[in-house]
């Protein structure tokens, strides 16, 4: 085989293998996001904070001072999410592996319904694998009515092993952060819905 036959041969080789390099990360791409926020959720990664069925318990009735840990509450909403949203206290402090009920406030003060979902993480990122939630309205999708104001619980404990991990035993303060994001696509429906009259029910 000539010189000229060998050089496209391995040009087609290089060829393959470049639309194979391609292929798999267009698919990696497509399956990262899921990998990586449940890689996230179980390990506390960039802040996330954990799930628990139930609170351990208070480390004591009678904590240090030095044990006690001050959690902050911080809220934002996305640019196209009209929505007022604040947490009802700006923060607490709470003795390591106590449940602890606080709640965030928010007001739709449009004309239309809005359903709204919330993504969360704590700082320091370090403390993500030590605080852990119990209840949360960012579990699931959050629907307010025109003009509804809710308060949204969320019920949380700090693990006690923060005070052990020599990486943590530092922390004396996280923040919880909240953002709330509409539902993609629904501004447009609700903008076609919002001016229909709804159906008189039928009186026997």
């Amino acid at each position: 085989m000539s010189n000229q036959g060998n050089a496209n041969q391995a040009n087609k080789r290089v060829a393959l293998i470049c639309v194979a390099v391609v292929a798999g990360m267009t698919g990696l791409a497509f399956a990262s996001a899921p990998l990586y926020d449940l890689f996230c959720r179980v390990t506390g990664f960039g802040g996330t904070p954990q799930r628990s069925a139930e609170a351990p318990g208070a480390i004591t009735s009678q904590p240090m001072p030095g044990q006690m840990i001050t959690v902050r509450f911080n809220s934002d909403t996305a640019p196209d999410m009209p929505w007022r949203f604040q947490p009802v206290q700006r923060e607490v402090k709470v003795v390591p592996g106590e449940e602890t009920l606080i709640f965030y406030r928010a007001t739709n003060p449009t004309d239309k319904a809005i359903t709204g979902t919330a993504s969360f993480n704590v700082t320091p990122e370090k403390a993500g694998p030590y605080f852990d939630k119990i209840a949360c309205f960012c579990f699931s999708e959050q629907v307010l009515e025109a003009g509804q104001s809710v308060d949204m619980p969320v019920s949380f404990f700090v693990d006690p092993g923060i005070l052990k991990d020599p990486k943590t035993r530092d922390v004396k303060t996280i923040t919880l952060s909240y953002t709330f994001f509409r539902k993609p696509g629904e501004t447009r429906l609700s903008d076609r819905q919002a001016g229909t009259k709804p159906a008189e029910r039928a009186v026997n």
